[in-house]
């Protein structure tokens, strides 16, 4: 049985406006003094394809403020696509939930709210005692669930973030980057629910209570600039004003981040200027959706033998405006040795998009239903007929 599986699609497809990297380098060394000032570091990045369009003092390490939740945000879509956290679901609120400082719904001990209603005071109204009951909810204690940060923040390959908490008040040893916020926006991008939540402007909590509780989004390019969806705001007097955003226009959707600016003017105006720059100057092709059953793929050892593998994300290919045509490759490749039992979901390989040997696209490939184990059996009547059918 075969250990490794590769193939490749090699249509050749004329397209325009793709870009190599090296005109990336280029387009970031020329705007680099212009584009984004006074501010600490800032970075663009598409969000399909993770392309950094732009960066100032990208991997400088920084406190993250309040940006911080986008982990705990991450952490909390994560279990509800897990089935271990539902929206109906209600957390009981502890006496450390309930003393946070600074941003606050103003929870009480022994108060019940529900994962939905705690979401909105998180996405909208940067709630620190809302992250902190829903942390305590999923992992036990807070000690617990900034484990459960630090080791996603290692799995996303973060080189330069640190959490002490899931809040982003001020704590020695608590630190990110622009460059890391943006990595970490773009995997809860992968739960489109999230927009639901921090695209919404104003609501209320405890609306049927004499304790109503007016939220506002602290992020007010909501209103100020088309496309805006998200994400989040920070500021500490440390940090000073912080902002990783995102928008869509025209199917491409950018995540621009913005630390240590000194006023929100500032934040907002810098923010605007990356963006106006990604949408003046970039556009997407989509190749595939998401989901889209790409191949069968053999699994050592499993009772299906062959099973399905799908994209997990739209692969999407982006273009500079205005450039000469291109082509690309598109190359399938399966990692090799996998073997029964897998989850559906894990992901087993890469839809590769390449240009001149460089790489504009790597999508993954998860399985689309769970693989079982095969008895020996079921492997044993297996052999026998690739001996009948002369495949041995």
């Amino acid at each position: 049985m075969k250990t490794f599986v590769a193939f490749i699609l090699s249509a050749m497809v004329a397209f325009t406006g793709l870009p190599q990297a090296s005109v990336f380098a280029k387009e970031q060394s020329q705007d680099k003094t212009s584009l984004v000032q006074n501010v600490k570091s800032a970075i663009l990045m598409e969000q399909g394809t993770g392309k950094i369009l732009y960066s100032k003092n990208g991997d400088k390490e920084l406190p993250p403020a309040s940006m911080t939740k986008i982990m705990t945000l991450l952490l909390i879509f994560k279990a509800i696509d897990n089935h271990n956290l539902a929206l109906d679901e209600k957390v009981k609120v502890s006496e450390h939930a309930a003393s946070m400082g600074g941003s606050q719904i103003f929870l009480e001990p022994g108060e019940e709210m529900t994962v939905n209603d705690l979401l909105k005071a998180i996405a909208i109204g940067s709630a620190n005692d809302a992250s902190m009951a829903l942390a305590e909810h999923i992992a036990g204690s807070e000690g617990a669930f900034v484990k459960k940060m630090n080791t996603e923040a290692k799995a996303l390959g973060l080189k330069h973030t640190h959490f002490k908490n899931p809040t982003g008040l001020p704590a020695d040893n608590h630190y990110s980057t622009s460059h890391d916020m943006a990595v970490m926006a773009r995997a809860l991008l992968h739960y489109q629910e999230v927009l639901k939540y921090t695209s919404t402007y104003e609501d209320y909590l405890r609306e049927n209570s004499d304790k109503k509780f007016w939220l506002v989004n602290t992020n007010k390019m909501l209103k100020s600039y088309q496309g805006v969806d998200g994400l989040k705001t920070g500021f500490t007097q440390k940090a000073k004003y912080c902002l990783t955003a995102t928008a869509k226009r025209n199917g491409m959707r950018v995540i621009a981040v913005v630390m240590g600016a000194p006023t929100p003017k500032e934040r907002n105006k810098q923010i605007a200027q990356m963006l106006n720059y990604a949408f003046a100057n970039f556009e997407t092709e989509q190749l595939e959706k998401a989901g889209k059953v790409i191949e069968q793929v053999q699994i050592n050892k499993s009772k299906e033998g062959t099973v399905p593998i799908m994209t997990k994300e739209p692969v999407v290919l982006l273009k500079q405006k205005g450039k000469g045509k291109n082509n690309y490759h598109k190359e399938i490749i399966v990692h090799g040795h996998l073997k029964a039992p897998m989850k559906a979901g894990t992901i087993v390989g890469y839809y590769v998009v390449t240009s001149d040997r460089q790489i504009l696209s790597k999508t993954p490939l998860v399985l689309k239903e769970d693989v079982h184990k095969a008895g020996w059996w079921h492997l044993f009547k297996r052999s026998i007929g690739k001996m009948t059918n002369g495949s041995w």
